[in-house]
């Protein structure tokens, strides 16, 4: 068997249950490079960075939760796919990466571009290996068991020489399509829920609606459903006071919840804390859940003063931000952003947020909106590849609404440092789908403003905290978007920011387009000691 003979094998079979694959331009994965463009029926996005194709796909399949492999050459062309990998096992998406190896005799060797792949992505996943010149059948069989038993897989092909046919082309048909392949999702059983308790949902990513509890005031997470029954996160200082009216009875954690301390804390109360999930692992940080599960059995009614108390301090929260906000001393902030583009926001939108400040202050300002789909990193709670998720975001959106007249608008808030992260992540090479309607808001005040809210931030450790903290870099983001060929719009106040989400919402965007809200950080301490203040319980 030749290596192009096991690369249509493969080729085929992915063809069979995906719809996109990622793949980068190499020597020793060209026999999958030429099979994947001469399939019929495969989307195929070009990255010129690893890094950025893995964080692509892992954005795509965030929208279909489906599989979107990535493929690649041998050597660290391979291990650069390591962060998304870690972020997609966290965050529980699927994600496949099949990687090209030398064949086995030249590893160990000193042999070009040869390291050990074999358990690359060992704390995620096994690796599963074809050897060169397996049988197609063989080929087949292995990458579809892999699929079908890892949600997130590693497939290493070892091709040997020579590695491309010697004839032209043949176009690589594919029959007809499968349902995609994937683990089922785990059950841990049903647990009693006695609605009459002061009960409370913390919702997470990767949290779903969970059958029984859709009245339940519920804490949610930007990238969680939209509760109908919402709760500000600024409420969890009144339930934290020591008071036992305003102390919850029953804590049902559900999905991955990571973004506010006092939220968090919530979960060390000591009362009844019961952990939902349908994957392998449950939030638990402090070892306190009293079960997991993955459903619930209702009985008795919800507690009406409870509901009343909990409202009261959630509209107190919502307000104090909207009044803090109106106050003119604290300048255009990154909260002043996050507002202005949540309050742009419309059903049908897709939203992606970064991680860091803009997550907190999507929030803060009253996400997650019903009829919005909302993403953001909070498997790992990471920056990387943050351009690049949207980017897949975006793409997958509009395939899957591919006979609208216009592209559906995705709209992606990042900070700064996001932002000059995943700057690569604008480098689209020509041929490959590309975003259609997406525009990215990036709240630049010239470095890491979310330490200003932290420890490091006080007064005390001013003198280090710009060096060490800070870091502005005083970067010309307008120049690095001219070089990737993409548009830049900058504002500097905040009714221009509404000015020009305004015209993006009501004209559509061609392709990309970056609005560069420069903001202020000097304030962000202030901003939130207000915050904390007006909503602080007055025993």
């Amino acid at each position: 068997m030749t290596s192009w003979d096991t690369a249509r094998a493969i080729v085929e079979e992915l063809a069979s249950s995906c719809s996109d694959v990622v793949v980068c331009p190499g020597s020793r994965n060209a026999p999958l490079s030429m099979a994947l463009a001469a399939a019929e029926g495969l989307r195929l996005h070009v990255r010129l960075d690893e890094r950025d194709a893995a964080f692509t796909a892992l954005g795509m399949a965030r929208v279909t939760g489906t599989v979107v492999p990535v493929v690649m050459t041998s050597g660290t062309a391979v291990a650069n796919c390591l962060p998304a990998m870690i972020e997609a096992h966290h965050a529980d998406i699927p994600l496949a990466i099949v990687s090209a190896d030398r064949p086995v005799r030249l590893v160990g060797t000193g042999a070009s571009q040869t390291i050990t792949q074999q358990g690359l992505f060992s704390t995620v996943t096994p690796t599963v290996s074809i050897a060169e010149a397996s049988r197609p059948e063989t080929a087949r069989a292995t990458l579809r068991r892999a699929l079908a038993e890892h949600r997130q897989a590693h497939i290493n092909v070892a091709f040997d020489t020579p590695l491309v046919p010697e004839v032209p082309l043949e176009p690589v048909a594919v029959g007809q399509k499968v349902a995609s392949i994937s683990p089922k999702p785990r059950d841990w059983g049903e647990v009693a829920v006695d609605l009459s308790a002061q009960v409370l949902v913390i919702a997470g990513d990767g949290a779903w609606t969970v059958e029984g509890l859709e009245d339940v005031p519920t804490i949610a997470e930007p990238s969680a459903p939209a509760p109908f029954h919402p709760v500000h996160p600024l409420a969890a200082n009144v339930l934290l006071s020591g008071v036992d009216i305003a102390r919850p009875e029953h804590i049902i954690i559900v999905g991955h919840p990571t973004l506010h301390r006092d939220v968090l804390a919530l979960m060390r109360l000591g009362v009844r804390t019961t952990v939902l999930t349908r994957g392998d692992s449950y939030t638990d940080p402090w070892g306190t859940a009293t079960e997991v599960a993955s459903s619930v059995r209702v009985s008795g009614e919800l507690n009406h003063t409870w509901l009343e108390l909990i409202d009261a301090a959630s509209t107190r929260a919502a307000d104090a931000v909207r009044d803090t906000l109106a106050e003119d001393d604290l300048g255009f902030t990154g909260l002043h952003a996050a507002a202005t583009v949540a309050d742009t926001l419309e059903v049908g939108d897709g939203f992606f947020v970064g991680a860091s400040n803009p997550v907190r202050d999507a929030s803060l300002v009253g996400l997650p909106f019903d009829g919005v789909d909302t993403y953001s990193p909070r498997g790992t709670a990471g920056i990387d590849g943050s351009i690049a998720q949207a980017v897949g975001v975006a793409v997958a959106r509009q395939h899957q609404q591919a006979d609208a007249v216009r592209a559906p608008r995705t709209v992606a808030l990042l900070g700064d440092v996001t932002f000059l992260h995943d700057i690569g992540g604008l480098l689209l090479p020509a041929g490959s789908p590309r975003p259609e309607n997406l525009t990215i808001v990036v709240a630049n005040d010239n470095g890491g403003g979310i330490f200003e809210t932290l420890e490091q931030g006080a007064s005390a450790h001013r003198e280090i905290f710009d060096t060490a903290f800070g870091t502005p870099h005083n970067a010309d983001l307008e120049g690095l978007c001219v070089g990737y060929g993409v548009a830049h719009r900058r504002v500097e106040t905040l009714p221009e920011l509404i000015d020009a989400l305004a015209e993006s919402c009501d004209y559509g965007v061609d392709g990309i387009e970056v609005i560069e809200a420069r903001t202020t950080r000097a304030t962000r301490r202030e901003l939130h000691q207000r915050l904390n203040e007006k909503v602080a319980w007055e025993k």
